[in-house]
């Protein structure tokens, strides 16, 4: 698996270079500007990048604009966000496309080298990954008729749309809440009916499709 790597501090640019080595992914670049990454991806074709949010020369939003740019050039290109802040920006313009592949995971947040791995390897084969504290700004977002929409969640349902965003299966959802794997499917499909989305098969597309919807 090839990886692109985007990241300005070279303390954590050198230290996530030699994680990912170490667990057998391949880097194959290795970069700290947003005009590099897109010129790096466009070159090496990564299974998957991972990309900061705030990069030189105004350290805002460079990081979205070029996994945007670089997604709108290889459409469906894994993108996993590793920031310090939560881009409303990100949500708006990378989820709203519906192919899937993409993570988003608070730095300081990232306690398990293994598991920082596993994220990365399910955002390549396809997968979501979002951090709960950014689906949680996500879910406080929503305004008018979405705000009413999630009013009419219960205080369960909103925590299995919470769990379903961070990319969790049905399986996985039930170990995490104690409880059946059916009570949790009876509860993904109370979700889709009250927010008016249909349900879908594959966790990511209708993870996307509540994303979506929110940003609405």
């Amino acid at each position: 698996m090839r990886v692109v790597l985007c990241e300005d501090n070279a303390l954590l640019r050198d230290g996530l270079e030699r994680l990912l080595s170490g667990h057998g992914l391949e880097v194959a670049a290795v970069v700290d500007s947003g005009d590099a990454f897109v010129r790096a991806v466009a070159a090496d074709r990564p299974d998957v990048c991972v990309v900061d949010v705030r990069l030189p020369p105004t350290f805002t939003d460079e990081g979205v604009r070029a996994a945007i740019e670089a997604r709108e050039r290889v459409p469906g290109l894994p993108i996993l966000i590793l920031s310090q802040y939560v881009e409303q920006t990100f949500a708006g313009e990378l989820l709203r496309d519906g192919k899937g592949a993409i993570g988003y995971l608070l730095k300081d947040r990232v306690a398990n080298p293994a598991q920082f791995v596993e994220v990365v390897r399910r955002v390549a084969a396809g997968g979501t990954a979002l951090d709960s504290e950014v689906v949680a700004e996500l879910l406080g977002a929503g305004a008018g008729a979405g705000e009413a929409k999630l009013d009419l969640l219960t205080p369960r349902e909103r925590e299995v749309l919470e769990m379903m965003a961070e990319g969790r299966s049905n399986a996985a959802i039930a170990k995490r809440l104690v409880v059946t794997e059916r009570s949790v499917e009876k509860h993904v499909s109370n979700i889709f009916m009250k927010l008016d989305l249909p349900a879908d098969a594959s966790d990511h597309r209708r993870v996307l499709a509540v994303l979506t919807w929110l940003d609405r």
